[in-house]
């Protein structure tokens, strides 16, 4: 009896560690943001409680509106490319016919390694119109210069940028996904007559789903949260990285420069509540796309 009492006593206490840092690291912070975003500070009179005056503002702020639609944007565009670069890298590497696949496989990781400071000032340098490799190549080819840090170029270039970071993290993730699967269906599906690809559409594509939707929502959180990027290039392209270009970059801006924390921490909880409604929405049309 002592030693079911023991036992039972053991999973709470083992759990406890990450409950605790669970409490003190994202509720707390995030109660906190919430109790903020429900006061002002005004020139007269201090610190106000204003309710959700500012959850309104914010939603008629086409600064913040503007930088969730960009990442929206951003979204739908780099990430079915990043994942399916993912998806073509990890079959390739499952297929067993590359020739020193560790080699190429490391060297694949290997972006995802580069922290994002040092990712972004290398691309901002190959970007560079005056002294970057792609404009002395146009040049020495009577050709005209790209603008890659212009306003039409920007959101490509920052995809261009995040997707040669993470393609290889992603690859990870759906790689060790194919390697559960189980040899013997490939051996029945290769009896019964399935080439490569039939075999790649009818068992590792299915196999899959759980860890291409795992990479979905670390996606929908990671392009919603675009900030290393445009802070570090909106150095060197001020006029078109503004400091409303992202959501995230906005609520940062407002906190440490407009010194305006009530309102950064509303802007941050709305875009919180984006994140969570996003991925909501990507899980909800997997189910139903897997309920017959």
């Amino acid at each position: 009896m002592a030693t079911t009492r023991r036992h039972r006593s053991a999973g709470p206490l083992f759990v406890a560690p990450f409950l605790v840092l669970f409490l003190l690291l994202y509720l707390a912070p995030l109660g906190y943001a919430a109790y903020l975003s429900l006061f002002q500070e005004r020139l007269i009179g201090g610190t106000a409680f204003v309710g959700l005056d500012n959850y309104v503002k914010a939603f008629g702020d086409p600064q913040f509106l503007h930088g969730v639609g960009r990442v929206a944007l951003f979204f739908v565009v780099q990430v079915p490319v990043m994942l399916l670069l993912a998806l073509l890298f990890a079959l390739a590497l499952d297929s067993g016919l590359l020739r020193l696949a560790r080699v190429i496989r490391l060297g694949i990781f290997v972006p995802y390694a580069v922290p994002s400071v040092v990712a972004a000032l290398m691309w901002g340098y190959l970007y560079g119109p005056d002294f970057g490799p792609f404009a002395q190549l146009s040049r020495n080819l009577d050709l005209p210069v790209p603008d890659f840090l212009g306003e039409g170029w920007m959101l490509g270039s920052l995809a261009n940028i995040v997707t040669w970071e993470f393609v290889g993290y992603n690859m990870i993730i759906l790689y060790a996904a194919l390697r559960t699967v189980p040899h013997e269906l490939y051996e029945a599906a290769a009896m019964d007559g399935a080439g490569a690809w039939r075999i790649a559409w009818s068992i590792k594509l299915p196999a899959l789903r759980p860890a291409l939707l795992l990479t979905l929502l670390f996606s929908v959180i990671g392009s919603f949260q675009l900030f290393n990027e445009p802070n570090l290039l909106m150095k060197i392209a001020p006029d078109v990285i503004t400091s409303s270009y992202t959501a995230n970059l906005y609520a940062y801006s407002l906190a440490f420069t407009g010194q305006q924390v009530n309102y950064a921490a509303t802007v941050s909880f709305l875009l919180g509540l984006v994140i969570v409604i996003a991925s909501y929405g990507v899980l909800l049309t997997a189910n139903r796309r897997r309920t017959p």
